[in-house]
């Protein structure tokens, strides 16, 4: 094929390169983050501006915000989603055919689940901290007695009926909900089975969900190229229909949230990835920004698993069969976010309904808020809805959901990012442990061509 002569501007210099087709796809795949960063900041700006200026009955909130940044973004997004349910099924019996033996399975189980509990508890215990020192919530007059809030639960989940839950009576069913821990037990069933082959029965359907896996990152591939198009849907449409006003009044219950997110995302996750594989904090902020990036806009974690896996495998260097089983679980139990949210959030409405919160109320708080973080990825509305379980479970307040929802369109999307690069992070960790992971990658973070070593 071809060369194709270019004149790139790179860092206000011009440059010429002489590059190949697929030269110029690599040199755009490189720059995917930087694409939806300014893709990210012009939709914010875009739909402020339309918010400030335009009239909300007139043309470009009918038309533009609720018409074309609405549709555009829900079929990016539904796109993303599509993917899901099939890439974490494939990709987990593939991780499973990919082990040496079933016995490896069990120890990749326990070290993915262990650290994703701890990472949970750790969280917890960190938000409490800052927020009893902050105590945001003082002084604060809510003014928001809305009678017709109301929960849509409200009782703990029990651990007893989620572990009966996890097996399937009807399969369809399971993959129709997207339930995904009913997924992950079909899929994980599926690839000891195919373990359990004679050998050349095995290798066959081994290849066959090999090649499946191939054609879902084919995929993976082909929507994430339109993600920039899609987070200026996204954000155009948040930045023109977000209610500024409410957020100001509760301000630094916002900020102590975010507070505590943001250290979990550029120190502790950072810092326990350097220490534990080697790869330095920077590099990791730096490989897992795309992935920041695409969480913030969408503020899904399940449709965010398709990038989570990506840089995982294509940024760190971590093996597909660590990936491919430690993605799908993490984005349903890892989900540190989810609990910093609500802890903030309980804290905050205790304080602002003149409720002293003493050391057996914080202990129910991170013990419900424990349990109700492994539960939220299955409940519809994320972490508002637990939210509320936890205020009626402590006697605070059901109306105080009002300034919850109010703010919870920025705090949900900072909760979604801190549990996908949590994936990430115990991911990488996971993989280190198991010898599954780039010794490139190690050293200086470049992807190396042609096959991968592992250490």
């Amino acid at each position: 094929m071809p060369s194709v002569l270019l004149m790139i501007p790179i860092n206000t210099r011009r440059w010429s390169f002489r590059m190949t087709r697929e030269g110029v796809l690599e040199f755009m795949n490189q720059n995917l983050a930087t694409r939806i960063l300014a893709s990210l900041v012009i939709g914010l700006a875009l739909g402020s501006a339309i918010q400030l200026f335009a009239s909300p009955d007139g043309f470009l909130q009918t038309y533009l915000v609720s018409g074309l940044f609405h549709a555009g973004g829900s079929i990016f997004v539904g796109m993303i989603k599509l993917l899901v349910v099939p890439l974490i099924f494939i990709s987990i019996v593939n991780a499973v055919c990919n082990l040496e033996d079933v016995g490896q399975f069990g120890r990749l189980g326990f070290k993915t689940f262990g650290l994703y509990l701890v990472n949970t508890v750790v969280a917890i215990a960190a938000a409490i901290g800052l927020a009893m020192l902050v105590q945001p919530g003082i002084g604060a007059n809510l003014g928001l007695a809305d009678e017709s809030l109301t929960l849509s639960r409200t009782s703990l989940p029990n651990l007893l009926d989620m572990v009966i839950a996890v097996v399937p009576t009807n399969p369809v069913q399971a993959f129709a909900e997207g339930n995904i821990l009913q997924i992950l037990f079909m899929a994980i069933v599926t690839g000891i089975a195919v373990k359990k082959l004679e050998n050349h029965e095995t290798h066959s359907v081994s290849n066959a969900f090999a090649l499946a896996n191939s054609v879902m990152m084919k995929l993976i591939t082909m929507v994430m190229s339109m993600a920039p198009l899609g987070v200026l849907f996204l954000t155009a449409k948040l930045g023109a229909t977000l209610d500024a006003g409410s957020i100001v009044s509760v301000m630094t219950y916002v900020l102590t949230a975010l507070a505590v997110m943001v250290v979990w995302l550029f120190v502790f996750y950072p810092l326990a990835v350097g220490i534990t594989t080697g790869i330095s904090p920077l590099q990791f902020i730096r490989q897992t920004r795309e992935q920041m990036m695409f969480s913030l806009s969408t503020a899904s974690s399940n449709a965010t698993i398709p990038v989570t896996f990506r840089t995982l495998t294509e940024k760190l260097g971590v093996s597909e069969k660590v990936a491919g089983f430690s993605v799908p679980l993490g984005a349903t139990m890892n989900m540190s976010g989810a609990a910093i949210y609500m802890v903030v959030a309980t804290i905050f409405v205790a304080n602002a309904y003149g409720v002293e919160l003493g050391s057996t109320a914080l202990f129910t708080l991170g013990f419900t808020a424990f349990l109700l973080a492994i539960a939220t990825g299955g409940i519809p509305g994320g972490a508002v809805v637990t939210t509320g379980v936890l205020l009626h479970t402590l006697g605070l307040p059901a109306e105080a959901l009002g300034i919850i929802i109010a703010t919870d369109r920025i705090l949900d999307a900072a909760c979604t990012v801190t549990n996908v690069v949590g994936d990430t992070a115990v991911s990488t960790i996971v993989a280190k442990s198991e010898g599954q992971i780039s010794d490139v990658v190690i050293e200086n973070n470049e992807k190396t061509s042609g096959e991968v070593q592992y250490s």
